[in-house]
Formats: C-alpha cells, sequence, structure tokens
C-alpha cells in the first residue's frame, strides 16, 4: 500500500468486525455521516484465529465468505474493502496511520478478549493523535443502562424483559442509513486472502445447508417470518422447523438486531411475542457478562463455586461423542458434531445430562460447545450452561433435573429426529426408541438393534444418578 501519512481531516476508517452488513449498521452510518471519505477494513484476527483448536472450523469459513460477500457489495456502491491477516492490535493501527486517517469508527464488542483487544487498539491510535469512536449496535440496551429501582444491575429474566419493554422506544429501534457516496475504494485493490492463506480448511456449509452472509441471513429470515406465527408452538420439537435459525446471522453481524425487533414488534400474535422474549434472552445474557465478569470461569452464585464433580473422563468423552445410550442426548450431540448446530431444546438436555447426570462440572461442556457451536457467543453460551447447571442467575432450582426420556418422549414423541441422527435405531418402535434399553432381546433382534453391540446401552441409570446430584447441591 503507498504510504498516505498526511492526516486528513475528511477521512475515517471504518472497522468492521461482529456487524458484517452494509445496511443499519450503527458505526458505519456514523461514520459516512461525519466524514467525507471513509476506507473500511476486515482484520482477519491471528490472536482469534491461533487459539482454535481445528483447522477445519465452520465459523472460520462462515466469517470469510461473510466477508467476501460485503466486500462485493462494498464495491458494488463505489467503495471496497481492506481485508488484513495479523494481529488486529497491530494491523489496525498500522493501517489507520498509513491512510492518514483522522478517526476510526467501529461497533462495540462485549467479549473480554474484544474488550481488551479494542483498548489496546484504542491506545495505539491515541498515541497517533487518532480518535477511536465505537457505537452500540449489537444489542438494543447495553452495560448498566436498564438497572433496578435500587441502581443494580438485574439478575432475574422476567423483571429485567419487563424493564426492556417499557424503555423500549422506536429511537431504540430505528433504521441506520449509510451514505454510501462517502465511501472510498481499497486502495490496493487487494485480493482477499483465500481461506487457505488464513490456515483454515473448507467446511462444507454448503452441504449443511448454511448460507453464509448477508445473502444468507435473508433467505432465513424470509422462511422464518410465514411461521412467525406458530413459533411458539413449535419452536421446542427438534424435528420440526420451528426457530428462526437466526442465531448465526446475530452472532456475526450479517442483519441487524434492530430490524428483527421491528418486525417482533409489527406483529401482534403470541409467535411474535415469544420470539421477542427470546431475543431479549439474548440481551440479558449480554447483560449479566458485563456487569458480573466473573462468570467467566466462575459460577454466577459463588456458593456453587466449589460442587464436588466426578468429572469422570470416560463418560465426558462419550457424551462428547453421542454414546451415552440415551438416544435424544446421542441424537442432540451428533448434531452439533455433524453442523454446528443444535437445536435449543437439546442444548437444554444435553447439557443437563452432561452436569447432572454425568456428575461432570459445566465449564468441561461449555468449552465443548465453545469449539463446536457455529453460533458460539460467550454470554448465552455462558449464560445458558450455568442456567442449567443452576449455578446461575435466575437459573432452574437445583432440585430441578431434566429426564432424557420424559424430554425425548414429549419433544421428539415419533422419534423423527433421534432417527436422523442416529440410524442405527432407524428399525426400533416408536413406543421403544426413547429407552431401546427396555426392549426384549427379541424386539432387538427384530429392530435390527442389539443394545450393547449396535448402539450402547445406558452408562448412567437417571434415577439413581439423580439421587447423587441432589446430595452434591444439598451439600
Amino acid at each position: 500500500m503507498h504510504a498516505m501519512t498526511n492526516k486528513s481531516a475528511d477521512t475515517a476508517l471504518f472497522w468492521f468486525r461482529r456487524d458484517l452488513r452494509d445496511d443499519d449498521n450503527v458505526g458505519l452510518s456514523l461514520a459516512l455521516a461525519q466524514y467525507a471519505r471513509v476506507f473500511c477494513v476486515f482484520v482477519f484476527d491471528t490472536d482469534i484465529l491461533e487459539a482454535l483448536p481445528h483447522r477445519a472450523d465452520r465459523r472460520v469459513e462462515f466469517i470469510w465468505e461473510s466477508v467476501a460477500q460485503l466486500k462485493l457489495v462494498l464495491e458494488g456502491h463505489g467503495g471496497g474493502l481492506i481485508v488484513l491477516h495479523g494481529s488486529a492490535r497491530q494491523r489496525l493501527p498500522e493501517l489507520a496511520a498509513r491512510l492518514g486517517v483522522a478517526a476510526v469508527f467501529a461497533n462495540r464488542d462485549y467479549e473480554p478478549a474484544a474488550l481488551q483487544r479494542d483498548a489496546a487498539v484504542a491506545a495505539a491510535l491515541s498515541d497517533r493523535g487518532i480518535a477511536l469512536h465505537t457505537s452500540r449496535d449489537q444489542v438494543i440496551f447495553e452495560g448498566r443502562e436498564l438497572l433496578t429501582q435500587a441502581g443494580r444491575p438485574y439478575a432475574v429474566f422476567t423483571p429485567y424483559r419487563n424493564a426492556w419493554l417499557r424503555a423500549l422506544t422506536a429511537e431504540r429501534v430505528r433504521h441506520w442509513p449509510a451514505r454510501f457516496s462517502n465511501l472510498e475504494p481499497d486502495p490496493d485493490a487487494r485480493s482477499m486472502p483465500t481461506l487457505s492463506a488464513l490456515g483454515f480448511e473448507r467446511t462444507g456449509l454448503a452441504a449443511l445447508g448454511v448460507v453464509p452472509g448477508m445473502r444468507g441471513a435473508q433467505r432465513m429470515l424470509a422462511d422464518f417470518l410465514p411461521r412467525m406465527a406458530q413459533y411458539h408452538e413449535l419452536r421446542d420439537y427438534p424435528a420440526r422447523p420451528g426457530g428462526s435459525g437466526l442465531s448465526v446471522h446475530l452472532r456475526f453481524g450479517t442483519l441487524s438486531i434492530r430490524h428483527l425487533v421491528r418486525l417482533a414488534q409489527a406483529e401482534h400474535h403470541q409467535g411474535a411475542q415469544v420470539w421477542l422474549s427470546e431475543l431479549i434472552w439474548r440481551e440479558f445474557y449480554f447483560a449479566i457478562l458485563a456487569n458480573f465478569p466473573h462468570v467467566v470461569g466462575h459460577a454466577f452464585k459463588p456458593e456453587y463455586d466449589n460442587l464436588a464433580y466426578d468429572n469422570n473422563p470416560a463418560f465426558f468423552d462419550a457424551w462428547q461423542k453421542g454414546l451415552t445410550g440415551y438416544p435424544i442426548v446421542d441424537a442432540g450431540m451428533r448434531q452439533l458434531n455433524q453442523t454446528g448446530h443444535m437445536h435449543n431444546r437439546l442444548r437444554m438436555i444435553t447439557a443437563s445430562f452432561l452436569v447432572k447426570d454425568l456428575g461432570v462440572d459445566w465449564r468441561w461442556g461449555e468449552r465443548y460447545f465453545s469449539e463446536r457451536l457455529n453460533d458460539f457467543d460467550v454470554a448465552a453460551n455462558n449464560g445458558g450452561w450455568q442456567w442449567v447447571a443452576s449455578t446461575g442467575c435466575d437459573a432452574q432450582p437445583w432440585f430441578r433435573i431434566f429426564n432424557p426420556v420424559t424430554q425425548s418422549q414429549r419433544f421428539d414423541a415419533a422419534g423423527n429426529f433421534i432417527r436422523s441422527f442416529l440410524p442405527q435405531l432407524a428399525g426400533v418402535p416408536d413406543q421403544r426408541i426413547h429407552a431401546p434399553w427396555q426392549m426384549t432381546l427379541l424386539e432387538q433382534q427384530a429392530a435390527g438393534c442389539i443394545i450393547g453391540k449396535d448402539y450402547p446401552a445406558p452408562i448412567v441409570d437417571h434415577a439413581l444418578a439423580r439421587e447423587k446430584t441432589l446430595k452434591r447441591y444439598q451439600r
């Protein structure tokens, strides 16, 4: 890139991160409104990428495809996208100085590592006399914007949701337009690094039906809108298309949270209200992470920090591989391993099974999900695991323990979801598929599934495991 060291008062740089879209993007809108010339950049940050345990990481492919799409869209507006590969802490301030910009704009990211990175970048920019302006874009309310009457952050969801709905205004969810005529092209007109140049492999997203980028977000949204009215009735059934499938798009910002809230507000049926409630759960967990940062690595309730877990490595291994002998648990884990997605009801069932049936520390499961989920988000993943483990804010009471068989009977009655990930159970009759070990040997032979050979016997007895867990929490 040619040196452009003279600082220009009319030039800014917009840094894309978890907001991979050109439309309704607060920071981008502000940069384009306030500066006559705006460059755009995305950094494939080696500080993040090099810490990932797998070279075939679906999320990296999703981001790469989304960035490639965004680059084309910005070029269509007459601008461009500078794509860098390296440590954002170094490359971003260097680029800003080289371009001679007066300011850098970005949307806030709330995860602990991101906060540290942004503080380092702000300091490096400040040393060069460049301002860093950050905006609220990923959530409707952030940090301490919603507090109880006592002036404290909420730790229970329902009062938080009520406060959220009371405080919601049209201004909070308004659309942020962009003055694209102020976009600058990439001065290098460089091509994007390939996925393999980043050190990663393709993962077959297309075969999984995952369409990245703004195009994928719009497709998923168009598919969901006609189903929104049934959301409250269908969302708990993994074999039915009940959910929106938008969590990964919210995670990487390929659509705007404000747009989704506006859509939910425009409908007056129960499906929309329940879906909006789920969007508010996401914000609640963001607020918990911001106001109680000790939840990363520790129980929200300190008295549960030292529960005496068994942490049997063989049990943990069987759970990871979907070999526990409980079909609904195993099908859920295989869905996660094969696709990077897991139905929300199954996240609760599989997590509860790990902690309360197998006696394994919730942090082990949290880490496994963090490596596998396409939509992994520190706040939501931590909140979900602590809810199930009864260690978190507003958590399930410790004496409420999911029964994997009754959960299976209730939410996958015909076994359709189970069979889609456990083909060895294809011949097992519906009424037996939830607890196939209860079949007689004749029934097993008729079903073509011998327990202990074709499909594992249960690794624990749920009733006994439940008693053990109740004692663990009562100590």
